[in-house]
């Protein structure tokens, strides 16, 4: 059974915050520079692998989904949303969040390297290579400026469908990547409820 995944925005949620079970599918890099308060962090290519415990979570009451735009929030809904588990997403974010003025839960991190959220780190990264490509192009060899070409086209796919695989890469080194007793707590304190 498919079920629809639903939108609320950023005062319905407020409202409703203390009765939803909030899952942020953000990086735990991004999870730990701020999240709506309550929010567990279930990182989007994990999603898959802790259904029993979403489903389990949405058996007793209605579940958010939460992202830093809404873009990858939205693809956790539709994922659910095929598994028959019913969710809705935050419209904008924890960008629209904050933008609204409510505060984010930043809890006191061990680890005192500095948090980018993916949206910075694809910037830093996308800006980075357009340079080098636009660099060594001029040094080098004028070939080398298809690296910012192929960088500007992936820009305009990545509007045009709303996905990105710059982040989708990013996503996966060691920085950004959940620890495994970090998902295991998570995991036991949906089956926990």
């Amino acid at each position: 059974m498919t079920t629809t995944p639903l939108t609320l925005d950023t005062t319905q949620a407020r409202a409703r915050l203390a009765e939803l079970t909030v899952i942020d599918v953000r990086t735990p890099g991004e999870y730990a520079s701020g999240h709506l308060p309550g929010a567990l962090n279930i990182p989007l290519d994990q999603v898959r692998r802790a259904l029993p415990e979403i489903r389990h979570a949405a058996g007793r009451g209605d579940v958010l989904v939460v992202c830093a735009s809404g873009a990858r929030s939205q693809t956790a809904s539709r994922l659910l949303a095929e598994e028959g588990i019913p969710t809705a997403t935050l419209t904008g974010g924890t960008s629209a969040w904050v933008g609204e003025g409510h505060d984010l839960h930043r809890p006191a991190v061990r680890d005192t390297r500095a948090r980018w959220s993916m949206e910075r780190q694809v910037r830093f990264a996308a800006g980075t290579v357009v340079l080098l490509g636009l660099l060594l192009g001029l040094l080098v060899h004028p070939a080398f400026q298809i690296l910012s070409a192929g960088i500007a086209g992936g820009l305009v796919f990545s509007a045009l469908t709303d996905t990105c695989g710059m982040a989708a890469l990013l996503g996966r080194l060691p920085h950004n990547r959940p620890r495994p007793a970090d998902l295991a707590a998570t995991l036991a304190a949906l089956r926990r409820g």
